[in-house]
């Protein structure tokens, strides 16, 4: 079922202060914070098309093993082993994108807390860690399921998921859903989309102006449930004062233009009243798909007042455990263009991510085989575009 529309209560810890200004990425356990201040409200709408929500959503407390929207709860503090922030967008028609989206969410938060000791503060290494695990296997379940079950065939989900812990965000992509964060006046997307349109704007072919109005703009390179492997993008931010995350489904990104986002954060101090902003500006807009949003603003005296660095999209690379392969960043460099919009002037990095393999592409509830990432960015765009005109000549000769 689709969360409801309410308050939500988060928690997260703070990084230590020389740490942030090294502009390093965090690493270890550190001593005891004060802890970091969170405010928080979530919100889901089935929008003006769509007959019912595709959408689920998660914040959980990972300490107090405590999650959903409880009334009064907005405003709280992180706990030592972190906080969880999710959305998905399901797909897979009648009610099957939907339970791929709840199964997500359920699994994420059941893997993150399996075997935590109550008392044991989590090390940063070891929550990013399990975050890509508790995706990972989400991706692997909803696939079973749907292997299993003929009514669930095709079925899948994007996730967006956010842990927080000592001032340090990790964020796990698979999709297109969205991560964002205000940090004053500038809005930086610190995820990117795995679908073919982001692959065009990265190769050069495609404008951000032109990817508004392409015609293929949904189809996505993989989601969860679509194979038994997904290819976990995983990056991090290390907050400061005043950050501003928003988590958000292609519902609304796809509808609010970037700017009409920056200004309902930048001037909606509340996260409830940002969260109505928002999906009331993707309803007026056609509200063609499910809107889901999460808005959390950070505050505490372990943050630091001030960036040592530009925010950016970065890659965080685990260290290696005992048997396991890490594999270099393949996807092509972003132009200068696309890198200023994002605030990534440098570029992300070239770092190692966790081995998994990359699924087909597919377009909302239809897949479509094409190779993912293995294959250079123009014979996989050439495919593309090849199996859309065959199945365009096709149904020319049947409405014949």
């Amino acid at each position: 079922m689709s969360q409801p529309d309410a308050p939500v209560s988060t928690d997260a810890v703070a990084e230590p202060a020389a740490a942030q200004a090294a502009g390093t990425p965090p690493a270890g356990a550190s001593p005891t914070p004060p802890p970091v201040g969170l405010h928080v409200f979530a919100r889901t709408d089935v929008g003006q098309v769509r007959e019912h929500n595709e959408d689920n959503f998660i914040v959980a407390d990972l300490t107090r093993r405590a999650r959903g929207l409880q009334e009064g709860s907005r405003v709280t503090t992180v706990g030592k082993q972190g906080h969880l922030f999710a959305v998905c967008d399901g797909m897979g028609g009648a009610a099957a994108g939907e339970i791929a989206s709840q199964m997500a969410i359920d699994i994420i938060y059941e893997r993150m807390i399996d075997g935590l000791s109550p008392d044991a503060p989590l090390e940063r290494d070891e929550l990013a860690r399990r975050l890509v695990r508790a995706v990972e296997t989400a991706g692997l379940r909803i696939f079973q399921e749907a292997k299993a079950d003929r009514t669930r065939r095709g079925m899948g989900t994007t996730v967006t998921a956010a842990a927080l812990l000592d001032g340090t965000l990790f964020l796990a992509q698979v999709g297109d859903s969205r991560g964002y964060i205000l940090r004053g006046e500038t809005l930086v997307q610190v995820t990117r989309d795995q679908s073919l349109v982001n692959q065009l704007i990265e190769a050069g072919q495609l404008t951000e102006e032109e990817a508004e109005t392409f015609e293929h703009n949904n189809i996505i390179l993989q989601a969860l449930g679509t194979a038994d492997t997904v290819q976990v993008d995983l990056t991090f931010a290390s907050l400061v004062k005043g950050d501003v995350l928003m988590l958000c489904s292609d519902g609304l990104s796809g509808m609010v233009r970037f700017d009409e986002i920056r200004e309902v954060l930048r001037t909606c101090t509340e996260p409830l009243d940002a969260c109505k902003a928002l999906t009331d500006k993707a309803n007026q807009a056609g509200g063609h798909d499910n809107i889901t949003v999460i808005v959390v603003r950070f505050d505490g005296e372990t943050l630091l007042a001030e960036a040592p660095e530009p925010l950016k999209y970065r890659k965080y690379s685990l260290p290696e455990e005992h048997g396991e392969v890490t594999r270099p960043q393949t996807s092509p460099d972003a132009s200068a263009e696309v890198l200023a919009r994002r605030g990534d002037p440098d570029g992300p990095a070239q770092a190692p991510r966790p081995a998994s393999v990359a699924p087909p592409a597919f377009a909302d509830d239809e897949p479509i085989d094409i190779p993912g990432t293995h294959v250079p960015v123009p014979v996989v765009i050439m495919l593309v575009v090849g199996v859309l005109a065959l199945v365009g000549a096709t149904a020319m000769l049947f409405l014949r």
